[in-house]
Order: structure tokens, then C-alpha cells, then sequence
């Protein structure tokens, strides 16, 4: 099962982010547990500058940009 967490304080980018997420990872069936981030303290443990961030099995994948739903899945395959 993999581990994705959407990192970002709740801006539209962020929520965004989130909802390609959860779409990619339920219209594919993928094992996975989607956590949102919001703790500014948390987010600053990743040494990031930008949200929102993509982090899955702890490696950021993607940070400042909201990426395509396809990209999230060749991410997650």
C-alpha cells in the first residue's frame, strides 16, 4: 500500500491537488491512504519552499505546481 500526502495549508492549489488525488487513486482501484497536510510545522520538516507538495512512501514527487491527473498515476504505478 503506498503512503500519499498532499502537503499545503489549504489553498486552492492545495485542494485542487487533493481532489486529482483522490480521484486518480479511486478510479484506479490503487492501494493507497491519501493524508492532507496542513500543519505548517509538519510541512516544514520537508525542507520545501512551495505548496502544494506530493509526497508518496516519504519521496517528494512534486512541490509548487498542481500536477495532471495522468501524471499522478504514472506517479503512483
Amino acid at each position: 500500500m503506498k503512503t500519499i500526502k498532499i502537503l499545503g495549508t489549504g489553498c486552492p492549489k492545495c485542494k485542487t491537488m487533493t481532489g486529482i488525488v483522490q480521484d486518480v487513486v479511486k478510479e484506479n482501484n490503487i492501494d493507497a491512504t491519501i493524508e492532507k497536510v496542513e500543519d505548517i510545522m509538519e510541512i516544514m520538516k520537508y525542507n520545501v519552499l512551495s505548496t502544494p507538495v506530493l509526497v508518496i512512501d516519504e519521496q517528494i514527487k512534486i512541490k509548487g505546481r498542481v500536477p495532471s491527473p495522468k501524471e499522478v498515476l504514472e506517479l503512483l504505478k
